[in-house]
């Protein structure tokens, strides 16, 4: 889905059984009136600079030992122009890391709960310099794609800043539809389309959030309910496609929204073949045996990607909208 966080930030898991606990974390409405101000101005300054696809001063407020990820997060920006295009900067959650008593690099675990207590967010990070840092979720309000941005903030004693560590981007809404419609979807379709319910969860997820280290009650519940659907593609690959006298075999299936579009990226085994045209007939055959097997993703998704794998090459080979699909 062209999704990229860079440097320490990039191998970030969800569970992290060794997580430190050194670290504390400081909800936006919790914040001291200075540092919700700091953060707040360094985060539209930097989302700004995104919506405006101004990379020189992004890379200006890049933080030091991130200078060699500089074109990943380059990468990230020039990606976010068509998801914010039409919006405007909207700050949706700031949380405030502390890991300053850290002695070493580690993975970390922050719990973000809100001034009561009744809710908490967690936020695990791996191989976290100590420092203080922010996260900062922002939306691109009123664009059509409804892009929205995780950013990573770190605190640079040298110049006394908040100074851009990571940069990830990725639409809010797919196919007009945002992450309520398509788990509402699911929670309809999962009964009879058990694979097309699997991977509306995984549309919900991607949509209601533009990070995957972040973990909420929402989003855990939401994981549950995908857990627990029947006969589902969790555990079905490879998958065998009986195709006339011919099986394929699919070794992956998931949400494929680098043309903005709800589609299905398969990943198949190629015969081999090299002609561009009869490597397009294969996709084509591979695709129709899928929807097949798998009617409910018509009416649910946009359209299939085929990438052909052969001795460990993968390429891609074709998109194509439900309706050209046989």
């Amino acid at each position: 889905m062209g999704l990229r966080w860079t440097s320490w930030a990039a191998a970030v898991l969800l569970v992290v059984p060794m997580a430190g606990y050194a670290a504390s974390c400081t909800t936006q409405a919790a914040l001291l009136p200075q540092d919700r101000v700091a953060l707040a101005a360094a985060s539209e300054r930097l989302s700004g600079a995104v919506f405006e696809q101004d990379l020189t001063a992004l890379q200006a407020a890049l933080l030091l030992s991130e200078a060699r990820e500089w074109d990943g997060i380059r990468e990230a920006a020039e990606q976010a122009a068509p998801l914010v295009k039409g919006g405007q900067v909207q700050l949706r959650s700031i949380y405030l890391l502390d890991a300053t008593s850290q002695t070493a690099s580690g993975d970390t675990q922050f719990f973000c709960s809100n001034q009561t207590g009744s809710l908490t967010v967690t936020i695990t990070m791996h191989a976290l310099p100590p420092g203080r840092y922010a996260v900062v979720l922002a939306d691109a309000a009123g664009a059509p794609l409804g892009g929205q941005l995780g950013l990573i903030l770190a605190w640079d004693s040298s110049t006394s800043a908040w100074r851009l560590a990571g940069l990830t981007v990725r639409p809010g809404i797919l196919d007009g539809h945002d992450g309520v419609w398509y788990w509402t979807r699911a929670r309809e379709v999962a009964k009879e389309l058990p694979w097309s319910a699997w991977y509306c969860y995984e549309a919900a997820r991607a949509l209601l959030v533009p990070v995957d280290f972040i973990s909420s009650p929402n989003l855990e519940k939401l994981g549950q309910e995908q857990a627990l659907l029947k006969n589902s593609p969790q555990e079905a690959f490879p998958y065998s496609l009986p195709d006339g006298p011919r099986t394929w075999k699919i070794d992956d299936l998931r949400l494929d929204a680098s043309l903005h579009f709800a589609d299905l990226g398969v990943v198949y085994e190629s015969t081999g073949v090299t002609d561009p045209a009869a490597l397009r007939t294969e996709a084509v055959a591979v695709l129709s045996a899928l929807l097949k097997a798998q009617p409910g993703f018509r009416e649910n998704f946009h359209g299939l990607w085929a990438y052909a794998v052969k001795d460990g090459k993968r390429t891609p080979v074709i998109e194509l909208p439900m309706a050209q699909i046989p």
